[in-house]
This record gives structure tokens, sequence and C-alpha cells, in this order.
């Protein structure tokens, strides 16, 4: 097998410890090809090329973290990863530890972890590393790694989500809550919000937004009603479609263009919290991207005497 082969193989895999650690699709996708270009240059071939390439694209993944991070205290509004709709890394083995890992609400636990907590535990608790690997891809000892490991493992308990363990259960009450938004049936989606239910969104300061943050069942079913108007009167689409591992949607205009996309946290029959990433600087590789402005224009001129403000 060449050199080309062999990385062409594991390339789902360092895709989806690179997305892991950095939560960014282009940032990921940036750091598989710059592990490449470094793989293509050594003039050795390693012993194993899944554990040197895994490696490298961790360290890699761990530096453009670190820069990264001023970047995110500075973002205007909640940050959410960029949106993830096919995991390319199927591992049966390890299925349940690779959807849990994906979700936006695991994903932003990881947030809270440092760089080094946030690699060993990818690697280590995710995929299954032994330490002697974690341990050649962070640089430090094999105990440094067991530390960081049990630190990274406490922080993501306490704060771990929950989801409704019947996948068909979930994507059922999911498809039900979009087919009632679809319909502009206010009642219907309110009847399936739990009464702390959250409505998050993320815009960057680059789409249009009320708020960050609307928090209880009356809050954002009257978020939700506006929305609907809004849709309805600028012909956007909803398309059910899994997101970071979780029932959600993408919202396109009527010509097809990314709106934006909706991860449902689904719990005891109901739904928990609506995460939707509407900043355009996040959605190009869903898809080509609609203006949000224009589109609230659009709807604002379309509006009419009875539609919710």
């Amino acid at each position: 097998m060449t050199r080309t082969e062999e990385f062409e193989d594991l390339r789902p895999l360092l895709f989806s410890i690179a997305y892991r650690i950095l939560g960014s699709v282009a940032e990921a996708e940036d750091a598989v090809q710059e592990t490449w270009l470094r793989y293509e240059a050594s003039p050795t071939q390693p012993a194993s090329a899944k554990a040197f390439l895994s490696a490298v694209v961790t360290r890699i993944s761990i530096d453009v973290l670190r820069s990264a991070r001023v970047r995110r205290e500075e973002y205007v509004g909640p940050w959410f990863p960029e949106p993830l709709l096919t995991d390319p890394y199927q591992d049966p083995e390890r299925s349940a530890e690779l959807a849990d890992s994906l979700s936006m609400a695991a994903l932003l636990l990881l947030e809270r972890l440092s760089p080094l907590e946030r690699a060993v535990f990818v690697l280590r608790e995710v995929f299954g590393f032994g330490f002697g690997e974690v341990a050649s891809a962070v640089g430090r000892s094999e105990a440094a790694c067991r530390q960081l490991a049990v630190r990274a493992r406490r922080h993501m308990d306490a704060g771990r989500p929950r989801f409704d363990a019947d996948r068909t259960e979930r994507e059922e009450l999911a498809g039900r809550f979009l087919d009632a938004f679809r319909d502009g049936d206010v009642d219907g989606l309110t009847e399936l919000l739990a009464a702390d239910v959250q409505l998050v969104a993320d815009g960057g300061g680059k789409a249009p937004q009320w708020a960050d943050r609307f928090s209880g069942t009356e809050s954002v079913a009257r978020v939700l009603a506006r929305l609907v108007s809004l849709f309805v009167r600028i012909g956007a689409k909803v398309e059910p479609h899994e997101v970071n591992g979780q029932p959600g949607a993408i919202f396109r205009d009527r010509d097809g263009k990314i709106l934006s996309t909706w991860a449902l946290d689904v719990l005891d029959g109901q739904i928990q919290t609506i995460r939707t990433v509407n900043n355009p600087d996040k959605l190009g590789h869903v898809g080509p991207g609609a203006d949000p402005w224009a589109a609230l224009r659009e709807a604002n001129q379309a509006r009419r005497p009875t539609d919710p403000e």
C-alpha cells in the first residue's frame, strides 16, 4: 500500500479526531491536510501509520485550538461547533462513544477542558487509544496522561448530557416537532416542549437574532410562532436531518440555500434543547448559503397585520 493509499484509508479517523478537538469542520479539514503534508515530507516510514498520523493531527489540532480560544472568547453571542451532518469515521466497536461525543451538548462540554485534557479525552475515551499512544501524541508521560484523562472524565461525567436511549423514539418525536413547525401548528409544537426547554442560537453577529437564549415553554413557543410565520413568508423548507448525531433539521430558502441548522436534544418524550446555527460562516460546508438579512427583509415586507411580531 502506498503512502497516499494509507493516508486516504485513515483520513476519516483523522478528521473525526480533529473535529472533536476543534469543533470546526474547516479547521479539522485544514489539520488533516497539514498532516498529509508532514507525512508526505517525512523521510522515514513509521512502524504504524495510524499511530503516527493520529499523533500528528492531534498535535496540530492542539496548537490550532490554543489560538482559536482567543477568537471564541471574542465571539458575538453563544458559540456552537460547526454542524456536522455525517461522521465519516465508523467503528461498530465504539459506535456509542462516537455518537455521544459528536453531539452539540458533548462538544460544548469539551470546550470547558484545557486543550491537553480535550485531546487526551478524545483519543482515550472516544477512540480507545492506549495510554502509550496518547502519551506519544500529546508529548506527555503516560502517568501525566492518566491524570489528564481522570480530570477530563470527571468534568465530562459531571455535565454529561442525557438523551433518550431509543434512537427510533427520538427521531419519531423530532419528526412530529418538525412536522408541526412545517404546518404552522403552534399548539402542536408547544405540547412537545419540556417545561424548562431552551432555545439557543449561534448567529455570531452575522445573522438576525432577537436574543441569545430563550427558556421555558411559553417563551420558546412564542419564538417558534414568530419563526414559523417568517419561514412561511419566504417559502422556506424544513429538511429533517441528523445533526451531530442527534435529530435535527436543515432550513433552506425557496432556492435551496442554507438558512440554518437545528439540533434537538430529546429526553423523556419532550424537546429539551433546540440549538440553532445561523451564522453563515459556519454553514458553507453544508451547502450554498442564503443571505439571512435579505431573508428577513423579504419576510418583513410580506408581513400581514395578523402575523406575530
